[in-house]
């Protein structure tokens, strides 16, 4: 296994245009499982590329296991990299796809084939081995080429969004299973995804990146509940955090946070900010939602009710401003009813408006 060392990586397409990536560092421990998040053109795939050797950076280093890698080829590099596309030769049958990486670096025949039946044990492809692709479905296609790079044994594996082919059920399904794989083999694994949860769900820790930058990296439960900006608020989760405009004020001894002509408990840390405006963070799950009015809760008008299965998503009006709140699959309300809505002062978020940045983690 190797650890990878990203250091101050810029890479740009045009002289002088902007740039892919935007001097990123990043270090991805042996035997971790870090994830790239982020929206289209965010920069995530051109630095998961220049890790691989597929492009070549304008500035900045790339080490893997200790190893400066910049100016290496890829196939120096000694990783494993599983593309979008399922990237297999259709003229091959399962057998000859998963090998085809050992037979090219000359491995011995009857180690190939052990380590070809290891594999396809790995991702369940055992009665498929004599198959050609065009036999498969999706989801096998993908099994083969996740085992065409696992079975080479590399010290880091590449996956730049291996399942966004496949059907909401099969990503699902496949997405447990490879999680399960890349504890088994312990290869170090960066991967890339634009779907946050598939991101939330399979990384040890994840790096949310916006305009070539990462903006935040941590584990997933950690950027998931205290967002550090605004943006990655609302990348994250569905539905994406609320926010709302909201103004410090003074109540007694104690601060609180104006909602028009309504007001919410604050956090007691908020002194310095009475008489300013905040962006008040808080996630859908966190707002408790009642049909009687009771102290320190404040109204709010149903606009739209979605019953999910495991919750109700209600659509609520909060003076000028439309919020998401998610209820208990029991809890039962109708467009135009009034709610009242509460949430405790360690759940919120706050941000500074100007610059959309944490003021209270």
């Amino acid at each position: 296994m190797s650890d990878i060392v990203v250091r101050n990586l810029v890479k740009a397409y045009t002289p002088g245009g902007p740039r892919a990536t935007d001097d990123v560092s990043l270090e991805v421990a042996e035997g971790e499982f870090l994830v790239l998040v982020g929206p289209s053109g965010c920069g995530k795939t051109t630095l998961l590329r220049m890790v691989a050797g597929l492009e070549r950076p304008d500035s900045g280093t790339v080490s893997l296991g200790g190893r400066d890698v910049t100016r290496l080829p890829a196939r120096e590099r000694r990783l494993s990299m599983v593309f979008q596309s399922y990237a297999i030769f259709p003229h091959m049958r399962v057998r000859q796809n998963i090998g085809f990486g050992l037979a090219m670096r000359k491995v011995p025949g009857d180690e190939i084939d052990r380590r070809v039946r290891r594999a396809a044990e790995l991702l369940h492809l055992e009665e498929y081995l004599d198959r050609y692709p065009a036999q498969l479905s999706g989801g096998q296609r993908q099994r083969v080429a996740v085992a065409r790079a696992i079975v080479v044994d590399a010290g880091v594996l590449l996956m730049d969004e291996p399942l966004s082919n496949l059907d909401a059920l099969l990503r699902l399904e496949f997405r447990a299973e490879l999680k399960k794989i890349v504890r088994q083999i312990g290869t170090t694994t960066l991967y890339v995804t634009h779907d946050q949860a598939e991101a939330m769900s399979l990384g040890d820790r994840v790096a949310v990146m916006r305009g070539g930058r990462i903006v935040q990296l941590g584990a997933p439960l950690d950027v998931y509940d205290r967002p550090s900006e605004r943006f990655v608020g609302g990348f994250l989760g569905a539905p994406p955090m609320n926010f709302i405009p909201a103004t410090v004020e003074r109540n007694g001894d104690k601060p609180v946070l104006a909602l028009g002509d309504q007001h919410l408990a604050a956090p007691s840390t908020l002194d310095e900010w009475v008489g300013r405006p905040v962006l008040v963070g808080v996630r859908a799950e966190n707002i408790e939602v009642s049909t009687e009015a009771a102290p320190g809760w404040v109204t709010a008008t149903v606009e739209v009710v979605e019953p999910t299965g495991a919750a109700v998503l209600l659509t609520v009006r909060l003076g000028e401003h439309q919020i998401k709140v998610q209820t208990a699959p029991g809890f039962r309300v109708a467009p135009d009813d009034t709610v009242w809505l509460r949430s405790t002062p360690e759940a919120l978020r706050l941000y500074d408006p100007e610059t959309s940045l944490v003021l209270r983690p």
